[in-house]
């Protein structure tokens, strides 16, 4: 017979272990080790954390501080309308890490190049890539926005700062993962020993383990992509979404950021798209900073990621900010959108040959 007070005993004990399972500690227990290296990704992701905390405390405040919302007035490089958050969150990140000593050059949608940290790079071999605000037009309504990164080691000395060495799959990834600003704000995370989520205690000020080991179903009812491109897309993405149409069981969610959307995938399963369109046909998201860490944290779950037709995490990229069209979510789900692309493809091969 178990003795009750024991039970309570190690109940209690479980939990104030969970309570105090932090960032910074689950990265040491995952990799079992103190080594530099294992501190350096300790450190690395406790900078991320803290950038979440600062963009977090911006954001629950947006609507009170002066000039945090709305547009600048200005474009980035890739030709898009920017938002003051968008520059916040962006010169979050670079404070951030100059003060790590760590990361010699980061890398985001919202800087035409490179930026480098000329007094970490003689000892800082890491590359941070980052989205620092996705969904950024979700902001000014008070939506669910989103922070994705990854690291990468920094190979050879990069002497004419083209940073050539970003131009590889994305196994080249040690680390990937995002920060959910939503009703409370959470981290994912991965070093390739599975997906881990931690959810943010305000009074603590430390992101504290709330899952670990999270599995992608195999199958999931929930596709999520803007419908409203549907006669932008070619003939097998509307076949796919005229059979979600047509079949009982699913359901169509699509919040306009992809982090919000990815997160819900991750834990109940189904597939976000985002095809190419006559307009853009190589889609709309980044490859280095958008598509390669989801598609990183999806394999890892135990999901699929794709541009429907090469998986993600094995496109090498031609330049900094590729964009490339992005399947992703459950095993299943994807191999059925990927289905309808390839019997198109495969009509027009056989029309070609007639």
């Amino acid at each position: 017979m178990v003795d009750i007070e024991q039970s309570v005993d190690i109940d209690y004990d479980y939990s104030l272990d969970r309570d105090t399972t932090t960032l910074s500690r689950h990265v040491l227990q995952q990799l079992q080790s103190f080594s530099p290296d294992a501190q350096d990704l300790s450190a690395l992701m406790s900078r991320i954390a803290l950038a979440g905390k600062m963009i977090a405390r911006r954001l629950t405040r947006a609507g009170l501080v002066e000039d945090a919302l709305g547009f600048t007035g200005r474009q980035n490089v890739q030709g898009e309308d920017v938002k003051r958050m968008d520059v916040f969150a962006n010169q979050v990140f670079i404070s951030v890490f100059k003060q790590s000593g760590l990361v010699c050059r980061l890398a985001s949608e919202e800087m035409e190049e490179p930026y480098y940290i000329p007094e970490n790079c003689p000892l800082g071999r890491y590359t941070l890539l980052y989205d620092p605000i996705d969904g950024s037009s979700n902001v000014d309504i008070n939506l669910n926005v989103g922070s994705i990164f990854a690291i990468r080691r920094q190979e050879g000395e990069d002497l004419d700062r083209k940073a050539t060495d970003l131009f590889q799959d994305g196994h080249k990834q040690i680390a990937a993962g995002y920060i959910l600003y939503g009703p409370s704000t959470v981290l994912v995370y991965s070093i390739g020993n599975g997906v881990h989520a931690f959810t943010l205690d305000p009074s603590l000020g430390e992101f504290i383990l709330a899952a670990e080991n999270i599995q992608i179903p195999t199958h999931g009812p929930v596709y999520s992509v803007n419908e409203g491109n549907f006669w932008q897309w070619n003939d097998s993405i509307r076949d796919y979404l005229r059979y979600m149409h047509r079949h009982e069981g699913y359901a169509s969610r699509y919040s306009g950021a992809l982090v919000g959307d990815f997160h819900r995938i991750l834990f109940q399963g189904g597939v976000f798209l985002y095809p190419g369109t006559t307009k853009k046909p190589d889609g709309k998201l980044r490859l280095l900073y958008e598509t390669a860490p989801l598609a990183y944290l999806a394999e890892q779950a135990g999901g699929s990621a794709s541009d429907g037709t090469t998986p993600m995490m094995d496109i090498v990229p031609k330049e900094l900010h590729q964009r490339v069209p992005l399947f992703i979510g459950s095993r299943e789900n994807v191999e059925l959108v990927e289905s309808f692309i390839k019997e198109q493809k495969r009509s027009e091969f056989e029309a070609s040959h007639d």
